[in-house]
């Protein structure tokens, strides 16, 4: 009896592995035309599709790098120049600050640093300039310029 119900299952297994063995030719001729079509689209693209122009030309990128440079080589002669003038070198000398340490210091300073450094003390310039600060305050703008210095520098 066993020898028998094995033979009614042989044909329906047999039946399986063929329907099993048509669903793979069938997925893998699929495959094979869907890749054919694939690389058929990409021969047929034009190649002035491909080659696109960039959105930001190689000149406009060079006149920003060169503005972004001459923005920040004003900013450092701005800042430069108002440590070295003659007010801000005795304010160094009574609060018992290095200027070297703060000149080599300004150029490690980040753009957006810099230029608010700059404009800082071209305002605390103008002020002294004009008699709206006295030597006393300019003394209390430059310690504090120089105080946030350094710390930005120390904290890289």
């Amino acid at each position: 009896m066993l020898k028998q119900a094995d033979t009614l299952e042989l044909p329906a297994r047999l039946e399986l592995s063929s329907l099993e063995e048509k669903m793979k030719m069938r997925a893998s001729h699929l495959l094979e035309l869907l890749f054919i079509l694939l690389l058929g689209a990409a021969l047929a693209t034009p190649k002035a599709v491909l080659a696109q122009n960039h959105i930001v030309t190689p000149s406009d990128l060079q006149k920003d790098v060169s503005a972004a440079s001459s923005t920040r080589q004003k900013n450092l002669a701005q800042v430069e120049g108002f440590l070295s003038s003659a007010e801000a070198q005795q304010a160094m000398k009574s609060a018992h600050i290095n200027s070297q340490q703060i000149r080599n210091a300004i150029p490690q300073l980040n753009d957006d640093e810099l230029a608010q450094l700059s404009a800082r003390s071209q305002k605390a310039q103008q002020d002294f300039a004009a008699g709206n600060i006295t030597d006393r305050d300019l003394l209390f703008i430059l310690v504090a310029i120089l105080a946030l210095v350094l710390i930005i520098v120390a904290v890289r």
